[in-house]
């Protein structure tokens, strides 16, 4: 499948969802795509893209920092202490998503991650075995290693981990590279 392309003012082409707005374009060439090593980078990763979940990915972009702050910076370690009564003080946090679920999905994460990392090291050193060895073709919600993450990922008790939601998140965190081709960021991811 090809997919068009958006050439922006810079002159430089680029994948066509990012068109619509300047905020798209800023998370298209410093972050989409970028390969993430940190447990944070993609502890947060993972996090936003579970939020979006039904959303737009603005919405999630125009609150990132709310979740930032809200969530630590995304500190694993701290996230995994939050009780009932963080809970109840990101549900009246107007700079986040408020939605029970996804919020207590995000602790319950954070505590997964942790017992993630005694298994296997790191959080990346386990995702690692499921980036996909072929290029894949574009436009895809899902593929067959992301549905085995997603399935891996919730036999050890994650939330808000579906086959898509996972698939978005290797996406984002550069695990498949799905930069149009001619992208110029694509060669760069």
């Amino acid at each position: 499948m090809t997919t068009a392309l958006f050439t922006g003012d810079d002159g430089l082409p680029r994948c066509h969802w990012c068109a619509a707005t300047p905020a798209y374009v800023a998370y298209h060439d410093h972050d989409w795509g970028r390969p993430k090593r940190s447990e944070r980078e993609l502890f947060e990763t993972l996090s936003l893209e579970a939020f979006q979940s039904g959303l737009s990915w603005l919405t999630i972009l125009n609150k990132r920092e709310g979740f930032r702050r809200a969530f630590a910076q995304f500190d694993t370690d701290a996230v995994a202490h939050f009780g009932p009564m963080d809970v109840e003080r990101m549900l009246q946090d107007a700079g986040i998503v408020r939605h029970r679920g996804k919020i207590e999905a995000t602790i319950n994460n954070a505590q997964r991650m942790v017992e993630l990392r005694a298994e296997a090291g790191s959080f990346a050193a386990f995702i690692e075995r499921f980036r996909p060895s072929l290029t894949l073709p574009q436009g895809r919600s899902e593929c067959a290693e992301s549905k085995q993450l997603s399935k891996a990922l919730k036999a050890r008790g994650w939330r808000f981990v579906g086959p898509t939601t996972v698939y978005a998140f290797m996406q984002a965190a550069g695990l498949v590279n799905d930069h149009a081709e001619g992208c110029h960021a694509r060669t760069t991811a």
